[in-house]
């Protein structure tokens, strides 16, 4: 590895960064919340806008279909027009977004300020990331700064159920859009005056306006392919011409990319096989979780019987658990071992976790049986999204990191809509084949309403037993893909152990 010049390697690291990042973490803390905290105040919006059955997914579709088509450019925007310029517009975009949903006066308006936060999001989240990837070099640090980044990400949408719990409960659904301005004003503002993003670390090649027309289509077709087909079924007509579309567009966004000469998302940063190892890993893990949050909520709600507010407390352990995973065992540890071996155990842990939850009955107990398994969850996630998120975007060219980021929230992105739609196909179709065998010898309402929980739980169990086996194989392909060595940074962000990164530029600070 060339040696590195002498007034490059005597920069030092900005002494603001750790200020720096307070405001990215509120930052991505407000976008997990948003994505949890619409589910608890959709019934009131619902409602109070006249909102059909048939129309209120749109709620949640409209702010997946803009985030996940719009990722890839967002990353790359963040790489051309600067990370913390994208960083802020999305702050500010997303808040005014935010003020729109508050303020809805019809379906229409709330679904397309949904919409506008699927956008702002697209270009908030992968910056967020990115500018972390570029400020944190050194392997001490970046094993910190990631960890409570990781903690955040992993532990918001938790919280979010707390929170939207509160704001429904005691105050209006409309609160759960008008919370977000703080979180964004304060963000914007603290960015604006401290975040000094490192020179030299833009990618000023013309924008690949073919790969960010396939890749935003492509990905839009994809998410929506699998938010149909929960409504209507895998093999409805337009389910599997929607699903033809996306393989289609993406397979020609790939191909366009091999000869662009300044590609949206240069395959180099997928040929990796550790970050792909990493981009595929988590992808599945979020499949799992997502739909166990789903699943977990309902449970707590309509089987037991809890209030928003309290259903949101009840995810507490497992916030517990991620926060202490990722901060106190990923964070200490990624320094010291390699990243597959807190990735794997990892997933396993929360593999055990999950198994616990396939013992789920009507009467099973919270204390007994919920709690330990959404710490083990959580301590599991936690250990191995830590270093995953750190992998992501390590030895990456720093004109690239934009985009690397941008995949790791692709993955995230498609994987929950995956998992949301796939897990509830299992669960309906478990729930009524229940209903079917047992609603005859239900003589009574009280043993049809039991019956009905029954089939529910049935559901539930069976998609749980589905996402085990999803978080093993998360566990067998970060074991198998990532053959890195343990991240350690060497001066310039150059790494000791892993791939040398010889095109990065040293990050020196710009004035």
């Amino acid at each position: 590895m060339s040696r590195i010049p002498e007034p490059a390697a005597a920069a030092l690291p900005d002494p603001r960064r750790w200020r720096a990042l307070v405001f990215i973490a509120l930052a991505q803390l407000m976008v997990v919340l948003d994505a949890t905290i619409v589910n608890i105040a959709l019934p009131s919006a619902q409602q109070d806008l006249g909102i059909s059955d048939g129309n209120r997914q749109w709620v949640i579709t409209a702010y997946a279909l803009a985030f996940g088509g719009l990722l890839l450019f967002g990353g790359r925007i963040a790489d051309l027009w600067g990370r913390k310029r994208t960083f802020v517009v999305g702050l500010i975009g997303f808040a005014a977004a935010s003020v729109l949903g508050g303020a809805a006066t019809g379906e229409a308006m709330l679904l397309g300020s949904r919409a506008l936060q699927g956008v702002f999001g697209a270009l908030l989240a992968p910056a967020a990331l990115s500018l972390l990837a570029v400020m944190f070099t050194e392997g001490r640090e970046r094993a910190k700064a990631f960890g409570i980044y990781g903690a955040i990400a992993g532990g918001g949408g938790a919280v979010g159920l707390i929170l939207g719990g509160f704001l429904t409960e005691y105050l209006d659904w409309r609160w759960t859009f008008y919370v977000n301005v703080p979180f964004a004003v304060v963000a914007a503002v603290g960015a604006y005056f401290v975040i000094r993003e490192p020179a030299g670390t833009r990618n000023r090649s013309p924008l690949d306006v073919p790969g960010v027309v396939l890749s935003t289509l492509g990905l839009v077709a994809l998410v929506y392919g699998f938010t149909r087909a929960e409504s209507y079924g895998w093999t409805e007509d337009w389910t599997i011409i929607v699903f033809a579309a996306s393989v289609v567009l993406l397979g020609a966004f790939v191909a366009v990319e091999s000869v662009m000469k300044h590609p949206l998302l240069p395959l180099r940063v997928l040929a990796d096989r550790n970050r792909a190892g990493v981009y595929l890993s988590l992808g599945l893990a979020v499949i799992a979780m997502f739909g166990l949050f789903l699943f977990l909520t309902y449970y707590l709600q309509v089987v037991k019987g809890f209030s928003p507010l309290k259903t949101g407390f009840a995810f507490l352990p497992m916030v517990v658990g991620m926060i202490t995973g990722s901060t106190q065992i990923g964070a200490r540890l990624m320094t010291r071992v390699p990243p597959r071996l807190l990735m794997g155990p990892g997933f396993l842990s929360a593999s055990l976790g999950m198994l616990l939850l396939t013992q789920l009955e009507i009467d099973s107990s919270y204390a007994g049986l919920i709690l330990p398994a959404q710490l083990l969850l959580g301590l599991g996630m936690g250990t191995a999204f830590m270093p995953a998120m750190s992998l992501a975007t390590h030895g990456v060219q720093a004109r690239d990191a934009g985009v690397a980021s941008a995949m790791v929230n692709t993955s995230q992105q498609v994987g929950g809509a995956i998992g949301t739609a796939l897990l509830n196909t299992i669960a309906a179709s478990a729930t009524t084949a229940y209903v079917t065998s047992h609603a005859a010898s239900a003589t009574t309402p009280e043993a049809l309403r039991l019956v009905r929980l029954q089939a529910m739980v049935e559901g539930y169990t069976s998609a749980i037993w589905w996402a085990v086996g999803i978080l093993a194989v998360a566990a067998s392909i970060a074991v198998a893909m990532v053959n890195t060595g343990r991240p350690n940074a060497a001066p310039g962000g150059a790494v000791k152990d892993g791939a040398p990164d010889d095109e990065a530029p040293v990050p020196v600070l710009a004035h």
